[in-house]
């Protein structure tokens, strides 16, 4: 009985930055592909976890967020007066962030005040900035700071 010989994974590049996007050989490692897939999420947290990152796409939002974080619990008032905004404005975008758990709210009297729901919510956006501030990728200059989005590296263009 012979050893089928074991495969080396292939290692798929180009010389061209812009042509990383495929593979030019088609050829599948098994072992790898196997353990890959038993430490894989679920579609089920991948689409949870997307609809936090749809909550926390909206520029106002992710500032609201950072705000609350760094104060610790704040009432509409004092958000509003820290992002420069309405209170009805920011009230509107806080209901969207408790309703997806990301904060939650306290009533004191006649006062609302939001804290973070948990402090995973502090990781996330503190790894998010991190990333978006680090290197030549920076992100955080003119075209991520205005609300528009910056293309990719070689995307052959400026900001739109």
């Amino acid at each position: 009985m012979s050893a089928s010989p074991a495969k080396d994974p292939v290692i798929c590049a180009k010389d061209d930055q812009d042509l990383l996007d495929h593979c030019d050989v088609h050829v599948v490692d098994p072992e790898r592909v196997s353990a890959v897939r038993a430490r894989l999420m679920t579609p089920a947290i991948a689409g949870q976890m997307a609809v936090v990152f749809k909550v926390l796409a909206d520029q106002t939002r992710c500032r609201l967020m950072a705000a609350i974080i760094e104060a610790g619990e704040l009432c509409v008032c004092d958000l509003a007066a820290t992002v420069d905004m309405s209170e009805s404005n920011v009230s509107h975008h806080l209901r969207v962030l408790r309703a997806n758990g990301l904060v939650r709210a306290r009533r004191s009297g006649k006062m609302v005040f939001y804290s973070p729901d948990d402090a995973h919510i502090r990781v996330l956006l503190d790894i998010t900035r991190e990333h978006v501030e680090h290197g030549p990728e920076n992100l955080s200059g003119k075209a991520a700071g205005d609300g528009r989005r910056a293309e990719a590296p070689g995307g052959g263009g400026e900001a739109r």
